[in-house]
């Protein structure tokens, strides 16, 4: 991995450090992505010291603002020219229903939004890196939540409306659109040496779920606490689908414990997929 350059978002904690400071190990540049500049600030030295690797750099953006996501790929640009790894890994679950300053649902637009127009405001950046070295890959990170979603899939008209909110659907809803945006993309990358990949990292014990409030709160840390892997465990896959040449060339694929696994049917959905690009197109203007 040695003169690649990897950017992850959510890299503050949990699967997002956790893989951050292995493929810093590998010898990879490390861009990392975090809200509180203090934190990120101190993560990436963290992840210098440990890695014994100084190529650990850091930009701060709260992800669920449309208009910071645009900040720090623009950032990016001006510093950069090349990015042999996106992995999209920022997220979280609200338990009530809250809007971004955009005006949408929160989940949903940190977990997806922020996904789909960075990637995209990346996409000519990567398709050249790919030109010039070979390939590029986009991992997105989802969940077997998306399989909570339900069998009528997502209801993008409801991402303005309190009034049928459920924390877990919201969640289930925002994972569905990883995987939808996953394949949609992927089948768009085709003629490219780009691949994107979505990935279940299993149930991780992090402080993944803390902003919980309420039952479902407790619910959640009791869940990590009796079937919780690792950080280490949860990033294994993260780390495998962005260094191993195993990898390479395979695309649009939902991946467990580094094992190809079918996502939900509804997932499949070409339908379903198109109408998600096309929302995002709409709302973030890009697309």
């Amino acid at each position: 991995m040695i003169g690649k350059r990897i950017l992850i978002t959510g890299a503050t904690n949990g699967i997002g450090k956790q893989a951050a400071l292995e493929l810093a190990k590998m010898g990879a540049e490390i861009v990392i992505v975090g809200r509180d500049e203090i934190k990120t600030r101190k993560v990436s030295v963290d992840i210098k010291l440990a890695s014994g690797n100084s190529n650990v750099e850091l930009l701060v953006a709260d992800l669920s603002s449309l208009s910071e996501v645009r900040r720090i790929a623009a950032e990016f640009r001006e510093k950069y020219q090349r990015l042999d790894v996106l992995l999209n890994n920022a997220g979280a679950s609200f338990s009530t229903f809250q809007t971004s300053v955009d005006g949408y649902e929160m989940t949903f637009a940190l977990n997806h939004f922020s996904y789909y127009l960075l990637t995209n405001l990346l996409l000519d950046i990567m398709k050249l890196t790919a030109h010039e070295h070979g390939e590029a890959r986009i991992i997105n990170v989802s969940s077997s939540a998306h399989n909570s979603a339900g069998r009528d899939g997502l209801r993008l008209e409801d991402l303005r409306d309190a009034s049928g909110f459920r924390a877990f659907r919201a969640y289930g809803g925002s994972k569905l659109a990883n995987v939808l945006f996953t394949y949609e993309l992927a089948r768009r990358l085709e003629e490219t040496d780009i691949t994107v990949n979505a990935v279940h990292p299993g149930l991780v014990n992090t402080g993944f779920g803390d902003n919980m409030t309420g039952f479902m709160r407790h619910i959640f840390k009791l869940m990590k606490t009796l079937a919780g892997r690792s950080p280490q465990r949860g990033a294994e896959t993260l780390v495998y689908l962005a260094s191993s040449p195993d990898v390479a060339g395979i695309n649009g694929k939902y991946w467990f414990d580094k094992k190809q696994l079918r996502s939900s049917d509804i997932s499949y959905g070409r339908e379903q997929q198109k109408a998600l690009w096309d929302f995002s197109a709409e709302a973030t203007g890009v697309g």
